[in-house]
């Protein structure tokens, strides 16, 4: 049951619930009006704006919302499928700047999926159907090429489980995805950065093209952060993905080509059989 309490420097209330992977906790915006920003155990998942769900205020998920911006024409309705749900940030964002497009989230935690509902209900016209299991189960569930985008962004106390960074679960993407469909996920890592190294690795073997983008400080492995991997059979859209990752507020660089694969330092693809969770955060990573 979702309880509240009194916080931020405006009347409104954090909001907290217990769900099936912790406890939940939506914070209120002090700069935004009907804006909140979910935590699990304390680690940021989403930011959502109910009055504009177009905005981003995660610096990772404005780095996937390029990915979804350049994915097809402007406005073109595109068939996606996210790997994770939190608040539903992308989805709602998707169905925002793309209309018609269709939607499946698999979000594990129904509860969670409950309490985002009750308290940030989305557009019930939006095409988006959640469905709460397992995140590499319901993509076996997709149609062999029924997704032109395939978004991880899964995380189960704060680190991505380890079936859903392997060779074998990008072979079910490549799948689902239809000829020059694009695969994008959120990679969280820290020094010595041998998980993003594996992981770029383990891309590259499945896809033509492989880009990523990253902090600085995450590249020169300075501090825990996120990166965002891209990959397609396809050509991918790299100068302009690299145009709006260096101009974001909070600049990033994009590496793909050769300087990529020297980054990989002679990491191999990731299997079942070896992979593991991706690291845990530091704690000073959410402060």
């Amino acid at each position: 049951m979702a309880k509240a309490r009194k916080g931020g420097r405006r009347a409104a209330a954090v909001v907290v619930a217990e769900v099936d992977g912790g406890t939940a906790e939506l914070v209120p915006d002090p700069d935004r009006a009907r804006a909140w920003s979910l935590l699990l155990d304390g680690a940021p998942q989403s930011h959502v704006d109910l009055d504009d769900p177009a905005y981003l205020g995660f610096e990772y998920q404005r780095r996937l919302g390029h990915v979804i911006d350049l994915a097809a024409p402007p406005g073109q309705p595109l068939r996606v499928v996210h790997l994770g749900g939190g608040a539903l940030t992308l989805a709602r964002y998707t169905a925002a700047t793309r209309p018609r497009s269709t939607q499946q989230v698999v979000e594990r935690d129904a509860a969670l999926v409950r309490f985002v509902r009750a308290e940030l209900p989305w557009d019930r016209g939006a095409r988006i159907r959640v469905r709460s299991v397992d995140a590499r189960a319901g993509l076996a569930k997709v149609p062999d090429g029924g997704a032109d985008l395939v978004i991880a962004d899964v995380f189960s106390g704060a680190r991505t489980p380890a079936h859903l960074t392997s060779a074998e679960f990008l072979g079910e993407v490549r799948r689902a995805l239809a000829p020059g469909g694009v695969y994008a996920a959120n990679i969280a890592d820290g020094p010595p950065l041998a998980h993003l190294r594996g992981q770029i690795a383990t891309a590259a073997a499945a896809f033509a093209e492989t880009a990523v983008i990253a902090d600085p400080a995450v590249w020169r492995g300075r501090r825990f952060g996120n990166a965002v991997l891209v990959a397609s059979d396809g050509s991918l859209p790299v100068a302009e993905l690299t145009r709006r990752a260096a101009g974001d507020p909070q600049s990033a660089r994009l590496e793909h080509g050769r300087v990529l694969a020297d980054f990989t330092g002679g990491a191999t693809p990731v299997t079942d059989a070896r992979a593991t969770d991706s690291p845990k955060p530091p704690d000073s990573a959410f402060r």
